[in-house]
């Protein structure tokens, strides 16, 4: 038997007829924050462990785009990691590819340990990575000078592993909770070696450095940048380990192992760079005060795009950068007036004793003052409480170097000067 449909009133039919373009183009218009989604690629090359390849490209992906691949932890996957980290959306904003390797053998956990996956064409892992991305390059036009690798844990070990293996494919690293290049190693087949987890192996900077160089024997050319992270309550792979990976790649990339620089970027961590101070030093490590086995957290994929230098072509703009460390600062401010407008020249100096990398100069102007341009600084909003952060020239303030920049505003009759300013946080004497 055939049931009919009850015809809907002629009233709702008339309703729908007037709502039903409203509603789609509500639903055309209405934001994505993921429009792309993560997918799998098969058959992409030599694979000699058998992994899954899940590939993340954003809509906002240039005809050239920069890779990061992204490396799972122990008992993970790829689509975890896509689905329980940032780098996702960091892509959609910044325009890069994100490959998520999985591993498909019990247990989960990346092979650091075998003789195959320390020697550069060995087998196993490396080469199935490196395979994926050829493939991005060959299949999505991807840039083969920047190419980068992050992960956790396992994949921490594995970034170590890459970056020892095949200097010449990637260009930085940024290893969350790991052990240096080849402390994992074993002979007995096992995956995991019980010394380098606890950290009680050690090694000079030397040792450690001949292990990464022979990996490949006979290179000669560049070697990758590294960011190393860690907590210092961390009971699956040991705080010491941090140190013998800061020993390690200082050494590999030929700078000294004293910090360059020292700061607080939070209230919990400690960040020391080496063979430089910006940004993107040749090593940069962080230690996370009072944190255990849990990296990355909220923010740090962020920082660690920023080490690669992957936001620099920005698809839309962070809502909030991180603020960068406080310090000492004097401001000089003088003004040129008329009877609707003014301009206003600064000139805030480092009175500190360390290098100030990347700085936010907040004021607050009087009422009826208004910004209507800058320069040498981005200045956000026009009024009220005003932040002027550094442009990428101005952004280093070596203790005693000053910089300067001004602005343009509207005024209603107040052109007196701000009350007072911070740097990063800190008050500032001014004259």
């Amino acid at each position: 038997m055939i049931r009919r449909r009850p015809r809907p009133p002629r009233l709702l039919t008339a309703v729908l007829a007037v709502l039903a373009p409203l509603l789609a183009m509500l639903t055309l218009s209405a934001p994505t924050a993921h429009a792309a989604s993560l997918t799998e690629v098969t058959g992409f090359g030599a694979n000699p462990s058998n992994l899954r390849m899940y590939v993340y490209r954003p809509d906002s992906a240039p005809a050239r785009p920069a890779v990061l691949v992204a490396v799972h932890y122990c008992t993970g996957s790829g689509p975890a990691f896509y689905s329980g980290t940032e780098f996702a959306s960091l892509a959609d904003r910044y325009g890069f590819v994100v490959i998520y390797p999985s591993v498909t053998r019990s247990g989960g956990c990346f092979d650091v340990s075998s003789p195959q996956a320390l020697k550069r064409g060995g087998g196993s892992d490396p080469v199935g990575i490196v395979s994926m991305v050829t493939y991005a390059e060959q299949h999505y036009g991807a840039d083969p000078n920047r190419v980068y690798v992050t992960g956790a844990s396992s994949g921490a070990m594995m970034t170590n592993v890459l970056l020892g293996d095949y200097p010449d494919v990637f260009k930085a690293g940024a290893a969350f909770s790991g052990v240096p290049f080849g402390c994992f190693a074993t002979t007995d087949g096992s995956g995991w070696n019980s010394a380098c987890a606890n950290g009680t192996v050690t090694k000079t900077a030397q040792q450690w450095g001949d292990l990464v160089r022979g990996a490949y024997p006979g290179y000669s050319g560049p070697r990758p940048r590294m960011q190393l992270w860690h907590g210092t309550e961390d009971t699956t792979l040991r705080y010491p380990n941090f140190g013998e990976e800061i020993k390690q790649w200082t050494n590999v990339l030929g700078v000294s192992q004293t910090p360059a620089s020292t700061d607080h970027p939070q209230s919990n961590w400690t960040r020391t760079r080496y063979g430089g101070t910006g940004t993107q030093a040749p090593v940069e490590a962080i230690s996370i005060q009072g944190v255990g086995h849990t990296l990355p957290a909220s923010g740090m994929a962020a920082r660690a795009t920023s080490f690669f230098g992957l936001d620099s072509g920005t698809t839309q703009p962070p809502t909030e950068p991180p603020a960068p460390p406080a310090g000492a600062c004097k401001v000089t401010y003088s003004t040129s007036t008329w009877n609707s407008g003014l301009t206003a020249a600064i000139t805030v100096t480092n009175t500190g004793t360390e290098t100030i990398d990347g700085w936010a100069l907040t004021f607050t102007l009087p009422a009826g003052q208004a910004v209507t341009s800058g320069w040498n600084a981005q200045f956000s909003p026009s009024s009220g409480t005003v932040t002027a952060r550094n442009a990428a020239y101005n952004a280093s303030l070596a203790p005693g170097a000053s910089t300067t920049l001004g602005f343009q505003a509207t005024h209603t009759g107040d052109t007196s000067a701000p009350a007072s300013f911070s740097l990063n946080g800190a008050t500032c004497t001014t004259s």
